[in-house]
């Protein structure tokens, strides 16, 4: 089957089968296209924007709320705190005086032994002996004496008589003062004699509480009373009526309650302690030692308080917070710790100023107070600080402050 080609109106070439049918539809197709190009172009009909963006939604965000309260004025001390460690106020180590054999130990470990109590035995019984022999001596040197004063007696009364010689009088003379001189010797030696059978007990010092013992009965233990010789460790006592409190004052703190004391300030001398395992301070002392020469290799001073220990708690060793006054009673800002935030080295408040906006202002702190902050230098008594919701407010913003008041709570500290 052969198709034929014919010619269309517009003198193309088609084929036969499309000249009837196809160039009508094609024709009508080409000239609806071509109307409505025109209209386009016209602004008739509007075409879609594929590129533009749709017009912005303005949402209206509300400033964050938070709570400011003025700083609360109270008068306080200034005070300062310290780490501090404790320390006997009496640690002796028991070495004996005398050597021997040990026979007794009068104590448990880690007892608590009066002043007296018998701790250590010493076998006594080389040191009897050897005060029973002075004892003999000094018999010995008494019949010797009264030998010789009797010759000299006699002596002396034939000089005067003429029957007897200068020499031989001087001569009894001399032997009743040897002899005197023996007994004194023999006295010594009793002397001596009985302080050593006397240290072969070894007693409590004072009161306190020992440590373990370093030695077992039967022991050969060494001694030595000058203690040019190596002596023998029985054991370590410490009281424990009172204890000292040791710690270091920066210079800066010291000045200040050096000046505050020159200048005669109420300032007090007494401290407050707080254990490893408190929250509060629990036990109070007095300041009796500031040391005369300052550390320069680390800036401070070394102090002393002394406390009292009826309750046994504390413990040569054990570490403390410690708090002393340094200046006297002053007008002195208070603010809850959480408003006040660490900038560094510094801190810094957030306060709320004109037209609600938050500014920063840099403080200087102290310690806490009652629950509360203490404001050395910084704030004015009209601040607004921020106490709450901090962390969604910056330097600049705009807040909805919310008034509130600062409470003075109970000690806490």
């Amino acid at each position: 089957m052969s198709h034929m080609l014919t010619h269309n109106d517009a003198g193309s070439v088609v084929p036969s089968f499309l000249a009837r049918s196809s160039v009508k539809s094609i024709v009508t197709t080409w000239a609806i296209s071509v109307a409505a190009l025109s209209l386009v172009a016209a602004g008739v009909i509007e075409g879609p924007r594929l590129l533009a963006s749709p017009p912005a939604e303005v949402i209206a965000v509300s400033p964050p709320v938070v709570s400011v309260a003025v700083p609360v004025q109270r008068s306080l001390a200034t005070r300062v705190q310290f780490l501090g460690q404790f320390s006997a106020v009496q640690n002796v180590e028991l070495r004996p005086q005398v050597g021997g054999a040990l026979t007794q130990i009068g104590f448990k470990d880690g007892d608590i032994v009066q002043k007296g109590d018998l701790l250590f035995q010493i076998d006594p019984t080389p040191y009897e002996i050897k005060l029973s022999e002075a004892t003999a001596q000094l018999e010995t040197a008494h019949s010797r004496l009264d030998l010789a004063k009797q010759e000299f007696f006699r002596a002396d009364s034939l000089k005067k008589t003429g029957y007897g010689s200068i020499e031989i009088a001087d001569q009894r003379a001399a032997e009743q003062r040897a002899a005197q001189a023996a007994v004194n010797n023999a006295e010594a030696s009793i002397r001596d004699a009985q302080f050593d059978l006397d240290h072969t007990r070894i007693t409590a010092p004072f009161t306190g509480r020992i440590g373990t013992h370093q030695v077992s009965i039967g022991n050969l233990i060494s001694g030595s009373r000058a203690g040019t010789t190596p002596t023998t460790l029985l054991a370590t006592l410490v009281s424990t009526d009172s204890i000292y409190l040791n710690f270091d004052m920066s210079e800066a703190d010291y000045m200040t309650f050096l000046r505050n004391r020159h200048e005669g300030a109420a300032v007090s001398d007494k401290v407050q302690v707080s254990l490893a395992d408190e929250k509060t301070f629990t036990h109070e002392g007095t300041l009796d030692f500031i040391d005369n020469t300052l550390d320069r290799s680390s800036g401070t001073i070394h102090a002393r308080a002394t406390i009292r220990n009826s309750d046994g708690l504390l413990t040569p060793g054990g570490f403390a917070r410690v708090r002393l006054e340094v200046a006297p009673p002053s007008p002195t800002f208070l603010l809850p710790d959480v408003a006040v935030l660490p900038d560094q080295s510094e801190h810094i408040v957030m306060t709320v100023g004109p037209q609600n906006v938050v500014a920063a202002k840099h403080v200087q702190v102290g310690d806490l107070r009652n629950g509360l902050r203490v404001i050395h230098s910084g704030l004015d008594a009209s601040d607004r600080v921020i106490v709450d919701n901090i962390p969604v407010v910056h330097v600049g913003a705009t807040v909805a402050p919310h008034a509130t008041s600062v409470q003075f709570a109970s000690d806490q500290n």
